[in-house]
């Protein structure tokens, strides 16, 4: 278990409803994706706490030392964050189009408009 303990999974877990909070109760499409940021970095801790070993060493084979951290975890985070990053590009951008298209990025306002536009 980590230094913090349980107490770390109670961050992580309030992290997440934060997060889906914001996805759901918000209409605006920008709040939304920062909603989802915050709950993709949620899972980055998750990730990250369960890969943490108390008194663990890196990988490398050393003298005197018997325990080691696994560093899948942590390359499976690097990995999601790149995802992320691009992920959170492309949906900036389709809300910069979906403005100049259509003037707004409230859901609610986007739904309410004819739909042969």
């Amino acid at each position: 278990m980590s230094g913090l303990g349980i107490w770390n999974y109670v961050i992580i877990v309030a992290l997440m409803m934060i997060g889906l909070y914001m996805v759901m109760s918000s209409s605006n499409l920008v709040k939304k994706l920062i909603g989802l940021n915050v709950f993709q970095t949620s899972v980055f801790f998750l990730y990250i706490s369960f890969g943490y070993i108390d008194g663990g060493a890196g990988p490398v084979l050393a003298e005197g030392v018997t325990l080691y951290s696994n560093p899948l975890t942590h390359v499976l985070i690097l990995t999601a964050i790149v995802v992320g990053v691009a992920t959170t590009a492309v949906g900036l951008a389709l809300s910069i189009r979906i403005k100049e298209s259509f003037g707004t990025i409230e859901e609610d306002d986007l739904h309410n408009m004819d739909s042969s536009i």
